[in-house]
């Protein structure tokens, strides 16, 4: 995967157990990502997440 300082991420079901640790890993591995978009339904687990 080519992710760079030009590149935008989309995590759906950002929120949950997964998700979660998808966004984690992602913001290790390539801190320079332009764009990263979570998407969840559960406004509890957004606010949470914040």
């Amino acid at each position: 995967m080519r992710i760079n300082e030009k590149s935008s991420i989309l995590v759906t079901g950002g929120t949950g157990s997964f998700g979660k640790k998808f966004v984690e890993l992602v913001l290790q591995r390539f801190p320079n990502v332009h764009r990263l978009v979570i998407y969840s339904r559960d406004e509890l687990k957004q606010f949470e997440m914040a």
